[in-house]
């Protein structure tokens, strides 16, 4: 059931709540090299699959045939060692917590839609002391396909009540603004992790930002308006 046509902001987690996708990007370049795989830097991580669930990025990176098990097994690893890298440097995106007090103040529905696997949720959430803000939290393991696929930006607006006309996702990834174009959603895009130029192609993206430090959620329900 729609929750009264009120407008929701779905969230990325990582490289949008906090800035933490250099933590990521170490931790996969430093697993590949156990497989040879030498030339697979942080930026080409970073542009190519940043956002992508981690089953993915292996089979992208990898092989194309690899096991669900022992995807599974990789990610563990390669999540383990990014949570030991970044345990001392999670902190939230500047300006954050004003932007989520303003919009909570004008009813906008809040919610996560994230790549990043359960553990890494709770560990980033239980960090920033956000949990309780959202309400809806989705990750890959909720729905069938990660991003770029549609489906958890789709699940968050179904979680929370909200058309997808009426909702603005905020990502850093390219995977995951293509995701929210496919959901029908247009897209605030953060600097963390591509430059502003890399957006230029995506045609619903209404702002680009460094952080949330001069973001205001009026101008964003404004512009959604527009559309």
């Amino acid at each position: 059931m729609l929750n009264n046509h009120k407008p929701a902001f779905i969230f990325d987690m990582d490289g949008v709540l906090t800035d933490n996708m250099r933590f990521h990007a170490d931790s996969w370049v430093e697993l590949f090299r156990d497989f040879g795989l030498e030339g697979l830097d942080a930026e080409r991580y970073l542009v190519e699959t940043a956002g992508m669930k981690g089953a993915d990025v292996l089979r992208y990176f990898l092989d194309p045939k690899i096991s669900d098990a022992e995807a599974g097994r990789l990610t563990d690893l390669k999540d383990f060692l990014y949570r030991v890298k970044s345990r001392e440097f999670i902190k939230p995106m500047a300006g954050l917590g004003v932007f989520l007090d303003a919009a909570e103040k004008l009813e906008v529905l809040l919610g996560i839609g994230t790549g990043a696997g359960p553990k890494n949720v709770d560990y980033i959430l239980d960090i920033l002391k956000m949990a309780e803000r959202f309400g809806a939290v989705v990750d890959p393991s909720q729905v069938i396909h990660g991003k770029p696929h549609p489906d958890i930006f789709l699940r968050v607006a179904e979680l929370l009540g909200a058309h997808p006309s009426a909702c603005i996702v905020f990502e850093d990834a390219l995977p995951g603004i293509e995701a929210a174009r496919r959901a029908g959603m247009q897209c605030v895009a953060v600097t963390t992790t591509n430059s502003a130029k890399a957006f230029s192609s995506f045609d619903n993206i209404i702002a680009v930002i460094d952080d949330f430090s001069q973001l205001c959620p009026e101008e964003l329900l404004e512009k959604l308006s527009l559309r």
